[in-house]
């Protein structure tokens, strides 16, 4: 995708940045595929201790010049995006070990909104970054894959009369992610326990998606 220089959600980045450049003599080689690898994890680390991106120690850390690194990823944006990628492609496979198709729907939404949390604040910082270097509508596109089984689930709910069915599912599933990144704020700006996040979290939600009396 290539990189927009427009500006949107109060003048965040644009949310397309340019992906990962791949070696222009064919397949990609080996040596560029760990240099990718080694990138992507030395930004990991580095956007797991605050939401500041430097990419010269970024290079450093990876064991690749910088010459390198902005081969492959040309811009702040760019890189920030590819990690958000690779954080929400493990954090896929983490959600896959959750059983949602077992029991009432209202306590499996709890198991994966509990799990959800648990990996969101493994990232918490990685989730400032891409707000502030992506925009809010790139972040909500890299999460649609795993609200999918979201939506799975409160479907599931509606037709067996446990999930609400007076609002509209799309707004229930925005409401599930709003309140995991609102939970993710707080928990950074010292306002919510993040031990006890996990069950505050999963009482909200289930009770925001409880069918009226």
């Amino acid at each position: 995708m290539a990189t927009s220089t427009g500006r949107h959600d109060g003048g965040a980045a644009a949310t397309t940045p340019t992906a990962a450049v791949p070696p222009r003599d064919g397949p990609r080689r080996a040596d560029a595929r760990r240099s990718i690898a080694a990138i992507l994890d030395a930004a990991l680390a580095a956007l797991g201790r605050g939401p500041e991106i430097n990419m010269a120690e970024i290079a450093r850390a990876a064991g690749v010049g910088r010459v390198t690194l902005y081969g492959h990823f040309p811009s702040r944006e760019a890189l920030v995006d590819a990690v958000v990628a690779h954080a929400i492609a493990r954090a896929a496979e983490a959600l896959d070990q959750v059983d949602i198709d077992t029991g009432p729907a209202p306590a499996a939404l709890s198991r994966l909104a509990t799990t959800s949390w648990r990996i969101l604040d493994q990232h918490r910082q990685l989730m400032a970054a891409g707000q502030r270097h992506l925009g809010a509508a790139r972040m909500r596109e890299h999460h649609d894959r795993v609200m999918d089984r979201v939506r799975k689930l409160i479907g599931r709910g509606q037709a067996d009369g446990d999930i609400r069915t007076d609002l509209p599912t799309d707004w229930l599933i925005t409401a599930f992610y709003a309140l995991l990144h609102a939970a993710a704020e707080d928990v950074n700006a010292g306002r919510l326990d993040p031990a006890r996040t996990g069950d505050v979290l999963a009482a909200t939600i289930t009770a925001a998606l409880r069918p009226p009396a």
